[in-house]
């Protein structure tokens, strides 16, 4: 009976470790999210600006505007996808 006590304990101190650990963990994860998301929404604001200008003057907008475009909307998208992953 004693050995099922004892074994009971180690099994409650390794779960409260693991739980600990998750915590810490998780805490860093939602900084992590919470920083990604600051970039991610500076991006977003630039990104906005630019397609205003690019909509104002399309007829003049080059192909290279286009792509640049393309690139920082495909990185915040990723981002995106990297924080989905946090969360």
């Amino acid at each position: 009976m004693e050995r099922g006590k004892e074994r009971l304990q180690q099994l409650m101190q390794q779960l409260e470790q693991e739980r600990d650990e998750l915590k810490v963990k998780f805490g860093l994860a939602k900084l992590e999210a919470r920083e990604e998301w600051q970039q991610l929404e500076k991006k977003m604001e630039g990104l906005r600006g630019r397609m205003k200008v690019v909509g104002d003057e399309a007829k003049d907008a080059s192909g290279d505007v286009g792509a640049a475009l393309d690139v920082v909307a495909e990185e915040i998208k990723e981002g995106f996808d990297r924080l989905k992953k946090l969360i």
